[in-house]
């Protein structure tokens, strides 16, 4: 459960569950851009997001997706693969800020 949510208590519920209020915006023009028109730029690539747990707690998380469509094909959905990532995220940032620390004494 990366989300912490049960599926009972997933199941038919909006994706706001999960995506950050001050995203929520971007991510449904999105989506209705993608449902309507059919194409999407992360159809191959993998996307890195903010997520929200459900105790409230942001993660860090990469998905990848895949066009759902029907036998005429038309676009019925949107399928993903998501993973957290936040312990490699935070990882990753403490040695960013180090790397600027060192430069920085450096003279660099």
């Amino acid at each position: 459960m990366i989300f912490g949510f049960t599926a009972t208590e997933a199941i038919g519920e909006s994706l706001d569950l999960i995506i950050p209020e001050r995203l929520r915006a971007v991510h449904w023009e999105g989506y209705h851009r993608v449902m309507a028109t059919g194409e999407t730029r992360y159809g191959k690539d993998l996307l890195s997001v903010p997520a929200l747990h459900r105790d409230g707690h942001q993660l860090s998380c990469e998905f990848s997706i895949v066009m759902l469509k029907d036998d005429a094909g038309k676009i019925i959905g949107i399928a993903s693969i998501m993973r957290d990532v936040t312990e490699r995220w935070n990882r990753e940032k403490v040695l960013k800020e180090q790397i600027t620390a060192l430069k920085a004494k450096c003279g660099d």
